[in-house]
């Protein structure tokens, strides 16, 4: 399959999650909470009906192609090339009726994240990255992201979705790099990345990631000229903890901090 062609197809994969989830955004749909007894971890008929549709294509045009998901169980994930589906990144601001949320479509090559794409379809926005380059379409048009030169925590703007996702060794680290900040703001989910991506914000700072929650956000960044890794500076595909930057400098003073 050519550039130009497997481009495409994932546009489509964007298309088709976004025509199964728009019927249930804003509506009074069922939600089951996934948490076992821990903090309330959403799922709706839209989640499932996304990545069912995403996985049925993706098996049709590519057989021998893995998939790891959200809702459903992992498919060949030891193949070469395996694709990273999220339905709804943010699933509690789509219950809330707030637009916050995104599709994360992500595809491995030899465990390497080397495309990856956000689908926001109520809004109409695509953000998307092979590592090389990013871009970004929506109702503002085209254009190529890039991230923005932040030098110090200081004047750095910082997201993350909660400090009360942390347990307490970990938020006592992340209010170390808080405390220095120029702003810091909770919520944005996926979003936020984008937004690093797209020079907006300049750090991102997560715990308890799956992978599914962090591979296609890691080409849309690094595209953009930014840096995505884990709190001890590798690799962040595997989820866990991690920082996201606009730039190395201030993502190598957020690491320093954190490990304070």
């Amino acid at each position: 399959m050519t550039a130009v062609a497997f481009d495409t197809f994932v546009h489509q994969l964007a298309t088709v999650s976004g025509e199964a989830i728009l019927p249930f955004f804003r509506t009074a749909l069922s939600i089951e909470d996934k948490s076992r007894g821990r903090a309330f971890d959403p799922v709706t008929e839209a989640d499932r009906a996304a990545e069912q549709a995403m996985r049925q294509l993706i098996t049709t045009t590519f057989p021998d192609h893995g998939i790891i998901g959200e809702e459903f169980d992992n498919l060949n994930p030891d193949a070469p090339y395996v694709w990273a589906l999220d339905p709804i990144d943010g699933t509690k601001s789509f219950i809330a009726g707030l637009p916050a949320w995104g599709t994360l479509i992500g595809l491995l090559k030899e465990s390497a994240a080397v495309y990856g794409m956000m689908h926001q379809p109520f809004i109409g926005e695509r953000f998307f990255g092979d590592g090389r380059s990013a871009r970004y379409q929506g109702p503002a048009g085209e254009r190529a992201l890039f991230t923005r030169d932040c030098e110090r925590l200081e004047d750095a703007v910082l997201y993350t979705t909660s400090p009360r996702l942390m347990d307490e060794a970990d938020r006592a680290a992340f209010e170390r790099v808080e405390a220095r900040v120029r702003l810091s703001r909770y919520g944005g989910d996926c979003y936020a990345y984008c937004m690093v991506a797209a020079g907006l914000i300049d750090l991102v700072i997560e715990t308890n990631l799956q992978d599914h929650d962090v591979i296609a956000l890691v080409p849309i960044i690094e595209g953009a000229g930014g840096v995505v890794t884990n709190w001890e500076g590798g690799s962040a595909v595997a989820g866990g903890r991690v920082v996201a930057a606009g730039s190395r400098k201030a993502h190598a003073a957020a690491l320093k901090a954190l490990g304070a």
